[in-house]
């Protein structure tokens, strides 16, 4: 399915490219994501997911494919497995930047190509859609708060009070994206039409149970 998104932040487009393509400072504004390792290159990390009171966890890899710094454009590709099912999640992210009419801003266009087998890819795409929405809101919210701060110590690491290089801190794993709370009301319908099914379901099984024992009889 394709899902697209757009937000602005209020910094000049140079920028915001640099802000996005450093992965250590971002990283905290991405719902549910946890990055673990990052070599210029390749992202290894992990995304959280609930479904009601089920936690899914996805292992995978990034990659940018693409950075056109000339075109502000980039494209990572990603994918994951769950570390505890057969459920599986690929993107494309295409991330397009372009300045703001007065020039201090930059408006974000966010194209993401996705595939997703396993339990989230019953709620289907309007309601996967819905989720998005809201989680590109969140770290969009948190990404402007960043670029608004003056950056001073980099992230992850702390200097030591002897002058000793710093250490790195141990990974904080991210809440996960509750699909459920996050999306609302469509879920919530969803669910209860389904319990309803069920409900109906088992009616119906307890009636031709007894008309058997009835025709036995």
């Amino acid at each position: 399915m394709e899902l697209n998104h757009s937000f602005t932040v209020p910094v000049p487009v140079d920028d915001a490219w640099r802000a996005l393509l450093d992965i250590e400072r971002v990283a905290p504004c991405m719902p549910g994501a946890t990055v673990e390792a990052y070599d210029g290159e390749t992202i290894t990390g992990s995304v959280k997911v609930k479904v009601g009171p089920i936690t899914l966890t996805y292992r995978g890899t990034a990659v940018f494919a693409e950075q056109d710094e000339a075109g502000h454009r980039m494209v990572l590709t990603a994918g994951g497995k769950e570390t505890r099912g057969q459920g599986t999640a690929r993107a494309t992210v295409t991330g397009t930047l372009a300045a703001t009419e007065d020039g201090g801003g930059t408006d974000v266009a966010v194209r993401t190509d996705l595939t997703v087998t396993g339990r989230p890819a019953q709620f289907g795409r309007g309601v996967l859609a819905d989720v998005g929405d809201k989680l590109v809101g969140q770290f969009a919210d948190c990404l402007s708060q960043k670029l608004s701060t003056p950056t001073s110590t980099p992230t992850g690491v702390v200097a030591g009070a002897d002058g000793s290089p710093p250490a790195e801190q141990p990974v904080q794993e991210a809440e996960p994206i509750d699909l459920v709370r996050t999306a609302g009301l469509p879920v919530t319908k969803r669910a209860a039409a389904a319990a309803l099914v069920a409900g109906a379901a088992a009616a119906l099984a307890v009636l031709l149970r007894r008309r058997c024992r009835r025709a036995g009889n």
